[in-house]
């Protein structure tokens, strides 16, 4: 059995956005922006950002709605959703013209690392196989 998993650490780029699946389910979303910087050969700094759309399920969305805002830093641990079409990230022509890619994460794990202004600690887990039976640590 093998079993594909993607870690990130970032922050938030807009509060979550809550809503309900059909069958009730809560849901959130949010984007996670990563950072990166290194320096060029020739001693040029590059400074490079990537998005992720997160999705969370249950009480794991719940506590995510609840306690992450614009600006808060997680800890994120999913499944890499790759879009059927192409079998990699999804890809997309911003209303500029450019091309973009969006990387989308549908989260097993977020842990709260805190804030710009130092926001509440925690961590949020939950089960692949059984989203609605998650419980809240802290």
């Amino acid at each position: 059995m093998s079993h594909q998993k993607c870690q990130i650490i970032g922050r938030l780029g807009a509060d979550p956005e809550m809503r309900f699946a059909p069958s009730g389910q809560p849901v959130v979303n949010f984007s996670v922006a990563t950072n990166r910087k290194f320096n060029k050969a020739d001693g040029e700094e590059v400074k490079e950002t990537n998005w992720f759309k997160v999705s969370a399920w249950g009480k794991m969305a719940e506590a995510c709605n609840t306690f992450l805002k614009k600006g808060s830093q997680v800890f994120v641990e999913g499944r890499l959703i790759a879009d059927p079409a192409t079998g990699g990230p999804r890809l997309w022509t911003r209303q500029d013209g450019n091309p973009a890619a969006s990387f989308e994460i549908h989260a097993d794990l977020v842990q709260f690392l805190g804030g710009k202004n130092g926001d509440a600690n925690g961590q949020v887990e939950q089960s692949a196989d059984v989203p609605t039976e998650t419980e809240i640590p802290f």
